[in-house]
């Protein structure tokens, strides 16, 4: 499941890719910012994404990156949301 860096205009709800970006592994995305990710908007204009997300980082300012949502996003954010409960997956 791969994720792709953009820019994001809150304003004006405009989703635009950065040149320089390249498709990342959602996980590694995840885990580089301490999995602490929110969903901002479904999106269809985007071919290969559904949905734009905002990562945090350390001074809590978003980084926003566009997400194919399926089933493996949803097994990723349940065993995220059990380990943060301490529950391990088997």
């Amino acid at each position: 499941m791969n994720s792709l860096h953009v820019s994001f205009d809150e304003a004006s709800r405009a989703v635009d890719p950065i040149a320089s970006a390249s498709p990342e592994p959602w996980e590694e995305v995840c885990e580089r910012f301490d999995n602490d990710v929110r969903r901002i908007m479904a999106v269809s204009d985007h071919e290969g994404y559904t949905a734009l997300y905002a990562c945090f980082d350390e001074n809590n300012q978003p980084v926003y990156y566009l997400v194919e949502e399926g089933e493996a996003l949803m097994k990723l954010r349940r065993k995220t949301f059990l380990s943060k409960l301490g529950q391990t997956q088997a």
